[in-house]
């Protein structure tokens, strides 16, 4: 039986990209998004399938929550009470600091400008 197709061995084609001819050997398939768009690319302009544009092709399992969480009994001693940060306001002393000391106070006043 004979071939259907010839092998093409001395066969020039253009780039679908860039245009510029090349053997037809030489040229490369694209696949985007693991589909074939029959479009045939020199290997300068030949780029591998990006694995970021299959996101949501594949299920992923991700859980975020915990089973039978329990609650951290220590913050309620006192143990664990910080203010982070640098220079807080209302910071007045290094030992002592409950949640009171972080609140901020404000005053709205007047503002006088003159000039000569």
């Amino acid at each position: 039986m004979a071939a259907k197709f010839s092998s093409g061995k001395f066969s020039i084609a253009v780039c679908d990209r860039c245009g510029f001819r090349f053997k037809l050997k030489q040229l490369k398939r694209l696949i985007v998004k693991t589909k074939d768009i029959n479009i045939l690319v020199c290997p300068e302009c030949w780029e591998a399938d990006q694995p970021q544009l299959q996101l949501g092709m594949y299920p992923v399992s991700d859980p975020q929550a915990v089973e039978n969480p329990r609650p951290d009994h220590a913050a309620a001693d006192g143990s664990r009470i910080i203010q982070w940060g640098w220079n807080p306001v209302g910071f007045t002393s290094p030992f002592g600091l409950d949640h009171s000391d972080l609140a901020g106070v404000g005053r709205v006043g007047t503002v006088t400008v003159s000039t000569t």
